[in-house]
């Protein structure tokens, strides 16, 4: 791997060149960046996939929903369809990506839209709404946010930040100078002080911030797609069904629970097909364990919860695992929740 590294450093150096230059005209506004009245909210990262941006944003529609009238923006990632569209609980990921429906199915009662121009989307929602969280819009430069958590995954503080092709950074470390915030996702419980502390220097000398905040991962119960249901125990089997950038969080969780766990993997936002449902069902009935449960994760739910897969499903007992972040202190939650909250009191009436 380290051999493989060096031969694409120079594209790797070509890559973020070009990342610089483009960042550069955007600072000198030779490329303009527009603003809005309304306060907008940008969750994003800097590497590819895999930081928790699904849970951040969750937790910001936690904070905001019964206060302020709301509406999240994504691109809908991998959906099928173009342009500005809103997202109902009837909506396929085909049409709208599983992300925004996953938020959609969650708060039904807020306004979920996609638009690959966020500033379009903003446009098209502002009069309506008292402030808008666009997910994963920290590279969309045309758009200049109100506010930006920046967010990284705590194994990837640990390792080199290199950019793309060598490492897995589709932007330059030192952009996160413009976040406003930073938060530290995916923490295990087994992290050290003397950890949180070099990761926190490492951040701070990259971006000048000194709010920095430890998120971790909380693991909800199941929900079952269909009618069959089984009880997890420590003598189960899981058949664990991914479709993420990084599925090891699940995996480790699984681990101290189940007897054993046979993952079928696939790549990031997969599109899933029939056959793909069918080998699931292959695979779980050669699964000697009697005591066995299909287990995937909520965004793939949104993927393999037509009425055509779960009909190929429809006798084997399949659930998602719901997950959310958890502050490892209350009082730098309220931290966050009071911010995002003055944040929605704020007008941008920047030119």
């Amino acid at each position: 791997m380290n051999s493989l590294r060096l031969l694409l450093f120079p594209f790797a150096i070509l890559y973020g060149f070009i990342i610089w230059i483009r960042n550069r005209l955007f600072d000198l506004q030779i490329l303009k960046s527009k603003t809005y009245s309304i306060p907008t909210i940008v969750v994003g990262n800097l590497a590819i996939g895999g930081t928790g941006k699904s849970p951040m944003t969750e937790f910001i529609i936690k904070i905001l929903k019964d206060k302020r009238c709301i509406a999240t923006l994504s691109r809908g990632y991998g959906r099928k369809t173009k342009g500005f569209k809103y997202v109902t609980v009837s909506s396929t990921a085909d049409e709208v990506g599983d992300e925004p429906l996953q938020f959609k199915n969650k708060f039904s009662d807020i306004t979920v839209a996609v638009c690959e121009d966020r500033c379009l989307g903003v446009e098209t929602l502002m009069d309506n709404h008292d402030v808008i969280i666009l997910d994963d819009a920290f590279q969309h430069r045309k758009l200049k946010p109100t506010f930006s958590i920046l967010l990284f995954d705590y194994h990837s503080c640990l390792n080199p930040m290199f950019v793309l092709p060598m490492g897995n950074f589709r932007d330059l470390p030192g952009e996160s100078k413009r976040a406003d915030m930073i938060m530290v996702t995916k923490t295990p419980a087994s992290v050290t002080l003397q950890e949180k502390v070099i990761i926190k220097r490492k951040l701070e000398r990259k971006s000048g911030l000194s709010n920095i905040f430890f998120t971790s991962i909380h693991y909800g119960e199941l929900v079952y797609l269909n009618k069959n249901r089984i009880e997890m125990n420590a003598n189960t089997t899981v058949l664990l069904l991914t479709g993420i950038a990084n599925p090891k969080p699940l995996l480790d969780y699984l681990t101290g629970l189940v007897k054993g766990i046979e993952h079928l993997g696939f790549s990031d936002h997969h599109a899933y097909t029939s056959n793909d449902i069918l080998t699931v069902k292959q695979k779980f009935n050669q699964i000697k364990n009697p005591s066995k449960l299909i287990i995937t994760t909520e965004k793939d739910a949104q993927r393999i919860r037509t009425p055509e897969y779960l009909a190929l499903v429809e006798s084997l007992p399949i659930a998602y695992i719901p997950i959310e972040i958890a502050f490892e202190d209350q009082e730098y939650r309220n931290i966050v929740e009071q911010k995002l909250l003055s944040i929605c009191d704020r007008s941008v009436n920047e030119s």
